[in-house]
């Protein structure tokens, strides 16, 4: 029996990778023992135990991009997550991390363990901790292709998908008319009138949840219909019968389908589940970061299924200028979704079955 730990805190984007590759090892390997670490201000609190893991929480560290009184305690905090992480790695036989605060100190603990480690990264920018990790392993693989550094070597692999979506793309392959239609009308809507799906990540986008609000109107008296995720914590405006808001969208597989136009962030997730079920999108990348949501988006923009605006552009004036173009766009896509992440899971776990032999 193996003891594999998973590292994959903080947003969606690093946990629902890791959950979906969980799920593929569990498949293949069911008695093996899986461990989720976390902590203790992450989406993973909710998503790990909701999916049937085991979950450990280490001290979060938190490096200041500027000069602050917190670098200070950067080294404790460093040293308490590394030391934590140590323990959880006891006895471990393969750690994989997918990046944010959780990896870096795991990485570390597992070298220092001498326990293999596996590396995946869902953006088209690596992030800080998947770049140190690299350095420490040479079991890596990639969402996109990346152009420089030790993670140009990985193993692309796509972004590995949750079963829901990979089971809707199934579904659709054989008529993608068909499942659009049905889920349009599943999810409350009339079918023979445009739906376009706005969402801004897992935590929702208070900017574009604003944007919306002011184009209701305009949008209702285009015969357009939405369905708005505006995030767990943002207030929850009024529906109407061409408006359906919720606080989360437990059916995200559907909401892709049944959509004419997707409006979003371009996280790793995002675009990967965008490409496999999805039409056209919106893409308005979050404003902060290493510019790592443009260049996510930068693919389905060349294959036609997406346009990028920047979030200081998006405004009701932009939308009711571009609303037409936007669906003609949309009706000109392919109609089809895409198999590109489809097998994404299975490739990761037959490197993790790779680095727990030694590369044998």
């Amino acid at each position: 029996m193996n003891r594999i730990v998973l590292a994959g805190g903080g947003t969606a984007g690093h946990v629902e990778p890791a959950i979906a590759v969980a799920r593929q090892w569990q498949r293949t390997h069911t008695d093996d023992e899986l461990i989720f670490l976390g902590t203790k201000s992450g989406l993973e609190n909710k998503l790990v135990p909701e999916a049937g893991f085991s979950l450990v929480l280490i001290t979060k560290v938190r490096i200041s991009r500027s000069l602050s009184l917190s670098l200070l305690i950067t080294p404790f905090s460093l040293f308490s997550s590394i030391s934590q992480s140590m323990k959880v790695l006891k006895g471990a036989d393969l750690l994989i991390g997918f990046g944010g605060y959780v990896s870096a100190p795991a990485y570390c603990a597992a070298f220092l363990r001498g326990v293999p480690i596996v590396i995946h990264e869902a953006n088209a920018h690596p992030g800080f901790a998947n770049r140190i990790g690299s350095l420490l392993t040479q079991f890596s693989a990639v969402a996109y292709p990346v152009s420089r550094g030790k993670l140009s070597r990985a193993l692309l692999t796509g972004l590995p998908l949750k079963d829901s979506v990979k089971d809707a793309f199934i579904s659709a392959e054989s008529d993608w008319t068909r499942a659009r239609h049905d889920a349009k009308t599943r999810l409350g809507f009339d079918s023979k009138k445009p739906l376009i799906f706005i969402f801004g990540g897992s935590q929702g986008s208070v900017a574009i949840n604003s944007v919306v609000a002011q184009s209701r109107s305009a949008l209702r008296d285009a015969g357009v219909q939405i369905l708005h995720a505006v995030g767990a914590q943002n207030e929850l405006p009024a529906a109407d019968s061409a408006y359906i808001p919720s606080h989360y969208i437990s059916d995200m597989a559907g909401a892709y389908l049944a959509a004419d136009v997707v409006i979003s962030r371009a996280g790793a997730v995002t675009c990967a589940e965008i490409n496999t079920l999805g039409r056209f999108a919106l893409f308005i990348p979050l404003p902060i970061g290493n510019g790592e949501q443009e260049l996510n988006a930068q693919s389905l923009v060349s294959n036609g299924r997406a346009e990028i605006v920047l979030q200081k552009h998006f405004s009701p004036e932009w939308i009711a200028q571009n609303l037409s173009r936007l669906f003609t766009l949309s009706s000109s896509a392919p109609s089809q979704g895409s198999r590109q992440d489809i097998d994404a899971a299975s490739k990761i776990v037959s490197l993790m079955e790779f680095a727990i032999t030694g590369g044998k």
